[in-house]
């Protein structure tokens, strides 16, 4: 049972952020420290990605395991059909969003929120930036 009222986690939830979130810092600011250069959030892209490197047409987003439907997520016990739609639909804008970018000859890596973890995650991501472009 939630301990919040129905409004109480309305309001609560509304103050969720999409952007510098906090593994999106940590993911910058790792990066940044391995000297890569970015841009962030360009919306001429589509999906506005979060870290854009414009020159090997690469691109990364940042992703929450629970609000982009990460195996590893669990989900709320209350309103489980709302959720499970509403997870559903950002799936699928984001698959979308991967499609428009491939056509359009760029690479994408999603890191998600749990590979955060891994030590080596920022050895990995930089191996995906450093890999010669498919275009």
């Amino acid at each position: 049972m939630d301990r919040l009222t129905r409004e109480q986690r309305s309001a609560l939830m509304s103050k969720v952020k999409s952007k510098h979130t906090s593994i999106e810092l940590f993911v910058r600011k790792q990066l940044w420290s391995a000297g890569f250069r970015y841009r962030l959030h360009v919306k001429k892209l589509p999906g506005t990605p979060d870290l854009v490197f414009k020159g090997r047409k690469k691109v990364i987003f940042v992703h929450g395991c629970f609000w982009h439907g990460h195996p590893c997520r669990r989900l709320p016990k209350t309103r489980v059909a709302f959720w499970e739609e509403k997870i559903a639909r950002n799936v699928s804008r984001d698959e979308e969003n991967i499609k428009k970018l491939t056509s359009l000859g760029w690479s994408i890596l999603v890191v998600w929120e749990c590979e955060l973890r891994d030590p080596n995650f920022i050895n990995n991501v930089a191996r995906f930036i450093n890999e010669p472009s498919h275009t």
